[in-house]
């Protein structure tokens, strides 16, 4: 049985793996966008980023809006949670061994003075 919470994760990560739909991520980030500047630095037809954007959508990374018949995107902060909730359970065995290996740097130093 799948859950819920798994297809959400599944589909963010998926939608991130690709650096085409990172970078539109991040573009997002600074302010929102119409399809046509997301897709403006990149050699793809407005068909090819839409495609993209939809991927993003589905993993509710990000909102569109139709204002007459420009296409609007923002960010969905709520969607980068889930993948930083995720992430953060792994990050105390990071600061583990960053700690460990402060440790061992602050020993070599003490053994050379």
């Amino acid at each position: 049985m799948v859950n819920n919470h798994s297809y959400d994760l599944d589909a963010v990560f998926h939608a991130l793996s690709d650096p085409t739909r990172r970078a539109m991520v991040r573009q997002l980030a600074e302010h929102e966008r119409t399809v046509s500047d997301l897709a403006s630095p990149y050699d793809m037809s407005l068909a090819a980023a839409s495609k993209h954007i939809r991927v993003l959508e589905r993993a509710k990374l990000i909102e569109r809006t139709v204002r007459g018949r420009t296409h609007i995107c923002k960010l969905n902060p709520k969607g980068l949670s889930r993948v930083h909730k995720w992430l953060s359970y792994y990050e105390r065995f990071w600061t583990q061994k960053l700690d460990a290996l402060e440790t061992l740097l602050a020993e070599e130093d003490n053994k050379k003075k």
